[in-house]
């Protein structure tokens, strides 16, 4: 799932500035998961603006903000109440969707941190970098692109101490992960194999993929 946080208030105020007429929209996936963009916190801002003395027109809810059609449908009843700006609660992606369809300013209440797992209530870590080439199946699932402070494909660095990581000691390294990983599994010899650095031939933006060929 897409991970954000909310951004300081002021900073969204900021972007808001003299518009009047405010409208919200939330994504009842991610967002909501997340605590950024659910019912609950749609409520919570658009009480916080009319105490600021704006006035909220409308609210909506998107199921999923990064899918075109729902937003589409969502952002008609927004733009009928004729908003000055758009606050849009979800994470970057869901953002530029619904700036597609508002002829009014759409501004984010979140910055989109990144793509991870809900640990638990509350903790999401970061799990993956949408690097554009999986290596899962030759690290025992565990990605050294993400979970290595320093991205390497290789095997540790030399600044590993008692399996901990040299950037952040909070954090197991994840190069000692994947070889007791890959132990357990009887899979130790996939080390031996030498992987070549991450390019960037893989990830030149913004990238596309169409599964419907020319239809």
């Amino acid at each position: 799932m897409i991970i954000t946080q909310k951004k300081p208030i002021e900073e969204l105020m900021a972007m808001i500035g003299d518009a009047q007429k405010i409208a919200i929209l939330g994504c009842g996936s991610c967002a909501t998961a997340c605590a950024t963009g659910g019912e609950k916190e749609v409520a919570e801002l658009k009480a916080y603006l009319e105490s600021q003395g704006k006035t909220v027109v409308a609210t909506g809810m998107a199921d999923y903000c990064c899918m075109n059609m729902g937003v589409k449908t969502a952002m008609k009843k927004l733009n009928a109440a004729g908003p000055d700006a758009v606050v849009c609660m979800s994470c970057g992606d869901g953002v530029q969707v619904a700036a597609n369809h508002s002829p009014a300013p759409v501004y984010p209440s979140n910055n989109t941190m990144f793509l991870g797992e809900a640990v638990r209530f509350g903790l999401f870590e970061e799990a993956c970098h949408l690097c554009g080439d999986c290596v899962l199946g030759t690290t025992g699932g565990i990605c050294p692109i993400s979970r290595c402070a320093k991205s390497l494909v290789n095997g540790p660095c030399g600044g590993q101490k008692n399996g901990k990581c040299e950037v952040n000691p909070e954090n197991d390294c994840a190069w000692i992960m994947i070889y007791k990983r890959l132990e357990s599994l009887g899979q130790l010899d996939k080390l031996t194999k030498r992987r070549q650095d991450k390019g960037y031939e893989k990830v030149a933006y913004p990238r596309t993929i169409n599964i419907r060929g020319n239809k």
